[in-house]
């Protein structure tokens, strides 16, 4: 029997009839700042995608049980519904305005035809079908000549193909075929459609310094060149270097973006480069060029702190993830863990990066925030009543918390979702946005946050209702560097949050501050600067929590609680005018039904894991704006 409808909500809910907010503003000219430009060209309107979604084109995909390729993720994004693994309808209950269909490049579409070829005899005589068999059988031969394999000018000789299909022509198909799809579904103005792959080295060493690679250009550009894979090298700098090489060639424009850091050993933000060097200020010049965003929430964890690193933020423990066999089972710290925990960490990076610059001059972890799902099912779903899971195995099912591939299923996180503030739903402007960093990451709901920084910003212009004029003509958005100002006043920020509006309300807006002091310390400090209802604060921190309407046995909840919108101009009354420092915004709603509670309550289990979570506090983090005083 199928499980109920899975974007079917609770009727409790009453969401507000609001599809999008488009915010319209006059053409004056925006603070000094890099990259600054006149407002009528910011005029934007937020977009949600997910950049990183994987199909049966990815190894680990189809050998999980996914049958779904590109085109049915892509049709599946923007709304349409599509039959998912074992047969269920998948919807979602609104499209995405963007994607980028992320599998790996290792292997690419190996698996998919190798099992299509045994198990369909119609696809034996297809085009790929014949490809596979001549590559197979070269392989088996170990006929490989290098030099026909290095069969572009862009890509090195290959190091590795031992364990990969390596026939040049099979690769060149099933990337051809990646590209063609994503100009097929890419529709200006309407859905957006990036081609892309993951990079994915590391994974011998039990760690996950992966990155998902996404070109801005059509296939006229993007079919010259073959993905560059851990099998090419397991080194960043090869990696940038290989991009660079790109953009040189084609003219064409691509970011890497690092994701689920939570995972990775302490190598993500390390103080070396991949060979164990100490950074300098040529590896911190390049990593900011190609890696202007991380991936900051997924559905293997959250990555914005640990516990550990944040003693003093008492929402720091969400979704902690302890290493690929998913959570700690307990919650002390080993040594081991204590010493990559930094380096792991996106607010530990950022605030790594303030002491980069004084030492280096550069700061290679001066990113943008976004959340995607890394879902190996096709399926770009992360809401927590229609989670369709990690992987095939995951799907919704009456047994799913129970079953675990690595980790638990139990303990995977129904996130996350990229919202972009760009001029029009395009490949250009959406990679603009990326590039200038004006993005937020969110767990799932499709919060719509602003997030601007200045020197005069006040309460008059947090009531207005047009935040955005205000914000681009006194300050600069999200992503921004705040230029220092004469006479060293304390920057004021002007924050507004939105609920989605067909999800839960907003408890508390805060602004999470990371600075360098003048004897090289790094600290950080959260400030609750909005909230919903009369409660009281002490040391900008609320004193009483706002509270839970979720009915854990109808896994329903009610908006009476929380706000719909919540809006200030906050001041860093401890500002000091010759300290470094970063801010960023985290919006959090009021606590809402997990997606083990749904599944609960969907197939009436009566036994679950003792530890199984029931209630969420879902959330959004802004990219950061940067001070320094030189």
């Amino acid at each position: 029997m199928r499980p109920p409808k899975m974007n079917q909500r609770p009727p409790a809910r009453t969401p507000v009839s609001i599809l999008r907010i488009v915010l319209v503003v006059a053409a004056t000219t925006a603070l000094a700042a890099e990259g600054a430009q006149d407002i009528e060209e910011k005029t934007t309107s937020v977009y949600w995608g997910d950049t990183h979604v994987h199909t049966s084109y990815s190894g680990d995909g189809y050998a999980t049980g996914t049958r779904l390729d590109p085109p049915a993720a892509y049709r599946f994004a923007r709304g349409e519904a599509v039959q998912a693994t074992g047969g269920a309808t998948a919807q979602l209950d609104r499209p995405l305005d963007f994607i980028v269909i992320a599998d790996h490049g290792n292997n690419m579409g190996a698996a998919m035809a190798r099992g299509r070829y045994q198990e369909e005899p119609e696809f034996r005589d297809s085009p790929l079908g014949q490809l596979w068999l001549t590559a197979e059988t070269i392989l088996k031969k170990g006929q490989f000549d290098p030099a026909e394999v290095d069969d572009g000018k862009l890509l090195p000789t290959h190091r590795s193909w031992n364990i990969s299909v390596r026939h040049p022509q099979f690769r060149k198909s099933i990337w051809e075929r990646v590209t063609a799809n994503a100009d097929q579904f890419n529709e200006p103005g309407r859905f957006t459609a990036f081609a892309g792959y993951e990079w994915t080295p590391g994974l011998e060493e039990g760690n996950a310094d992966h990155r998902v690679v996404l070109f801005a250009d059509d296939q006229s550009r993007t079919k010259t060149v073959l993905p560059f894979t851990s099998y090419d090298s397991s080194q960043e700098e090869d990696l940038w270097a290989f991009l660079d090489r790109y953009e040189s060639a084609t003219g064409g424009r691509v970011i890497a973006i690092p994701h689920n850091s939570n995972l990775t050993m302490g190598g993500m933000f390390a103080l070396q480069d991949s060979y164990g060097v100490p950074l300098t200020e040529e590896y911190a010049n390049t990593r900011a060029r190609f890696e202007p965003l991380v991936e900051v929430t997924q559905i293997k964890g959250d990555s914005e702190t640990h516990p550990y690193l944040s003693p003093d933020d008492s929402f720091a423990d969400y979704e902690t993830w302890d290493g690929w066999l998913g959570w700690a089972k307990s919650k002390e710290v080993t040594q081991a863990r204590a010493e990559q925990l930094p380096y792991e960490y996106v607010r530990s990076a950022l605030k790594l990066g303030l002491a980069l610059k004084t030492n280096i001059g550069k700061n290679p972890f001066q990113f943008g925030m976004i959340g995607s799902t890394d879902a190996h099912t096709g399926l770009a779903a992360a809401d927590d009543d229609n989670f369709w899971g990690k992987s095939a195995t995951a799907q919704p099912s009456a047994t799913r918390i129970f079953n675990k591939i690595a980790a638990y299923n139990w303990q995977m996180n129904a996130a996350g979702y990229a919202g972009v503030w760009a001029t029009e739903n395009t490949r250009e402007a959406i990679f603009d946005a990326m590039l200038r960093k004006e993005t937020y990451a969110t767990t799932g709901p499709r919060m719509t946050v602003r997030f601007f920084g200045g020197f005069n910003f006040n309460a008059q212009d947090a009531a207005s209702n047009n935040i955005a004029a205000l914000g681009y003509s006194k300050g600069v958005p999200m992503g921004s560097n705040l230029p220092r100002t004469p006479g060293s006043h304390a920057p004021t920020f002007l924050i507004s949050a939105l609920k989605d509006p067909h999800g839960a309300n907003l408890d508390r807006v805060q602004v999470v501050k990371g600075w360098r002091t003048s004897t090289g310390e790094l600290k950080e400090s959260v400030y609750d600067v909005a909230w919903s209802g009369d409660r009281r604060i002490r040391d900008n921190k609320l004193i009483d929590e706002v509270g839970s309407t979720v009915n854990l046995e109808t896994a329903i909840y009610t908006n009476t609680i929380g706000s719909v919108q919540l809006s200030t101009a906050w001041e860093d009354t401890e500002f000091n005018p010759d300290e470094q420092a970063f801010y960023y915004v985290r919006v959090l709603q009021i606590p809402t039904p997990r997606w083990s509670s749904y599944d609960i309550v969907r197939y009436q289990l009566s036994e679950f894991p003792a530890e199984l979570p029931r209630e969420t506090q879902e959330r959004a983090y802004t990219s950061p704006i940067w001070y320094s005083p030189i």
